[in-house]
């Protein structure tokens, strides 16, 4: 396994999650090697030794973080929403806790072959765009919280236009599109130069007008 770059370094250390900072409050050594598991880019080995520090750091904001951020990127998305709300529940103020469960929910709403309910789906969606909406009220500033959530709300607006009877919503799937194309006009406004934005723009703008069709 490779370790984790020093751009994902940098990042871990600004999210609160840096070695001093999730050391400090425990001296359980399965957090530590839990973390040297994930700095190491070995999440599934976090995982389990970070279950292992529970329940005796359960209520560690900092513990709960590296141990959903480390069952997202091992691609299990129900545990790490449940990781990532506990966090918030915790420290209200985490903007990345927020940026992680919205990313879980919009995939796990759009997983191929999954089991889920359109009434379920919409419900993860919703809390998705609810994720990215408060990230962006707590950093207002990073681009990436605007991008996912218009991601989320094409999301929203490709399942409202299935025509599932007692479910299919012209209206709703609209301002799901449009208040996307909002987000990925306020993105182009900053950096005209973003080829990928543009590129969503269009997919974005063509999902809107064939609701028409």
């Amino acid at each position: 396994m490779k370790p984790i770059s020093s751009v994902f370094l940098f990042f871990i250390a600004i999210a609160g999650v840096a070695s001093a900072q999730q050391t400090k409050d425990t001296t359980n050594p399965y957090v530590k090697l839990g973390q040297k598991a994930l700095l190491d880019g070995d999440f599934k080995l976090a995982v389990s030794n970070l279950e292992k520090s529970l329940p005796t750091d359960s209520n560690n904001a900092s513990v709960l973080y590296m141990l959903g951020y480390s069952y997202y990127h091992s691609a299990n998305y129900p545990k790490a929403v449940t990781s990532f709300s506990k966090v918030v529940s915790l420290r209200p103020q985490e903007v990345s806790a927020y940026y992680y469960r919205g990313k879980a929910r919009n995939i796990l709403a759009t997983q191929m072959n999954t089991q889920l309910t359109p009434v379920e789906k919409e419900k993860l969606l919703q809390a998705s765009i609810r994720d990215f909406t408060k990230a962006i009220e707590l950093n207002a500033e990073d681009m990436k919280f605007y991008q996912n959530r218009a991601i989320a709300n094409r999301d929203y607006g490709i399942l409202k236009s299935q025509k599932v009877p007692k479910f299919y919503d012209k209206s709703t799937a609209a301002n799901a599109y449009k208040s996307c194309i909002a987000d990925l006009q306020h993105i182009l406004d900053l950096n005209p130069a973003r080829t990928d934005i543009q590129a969503e723009m269009k997919k974005a703008k063509v999902y809107l007008a064939n609701l028409d069709n």
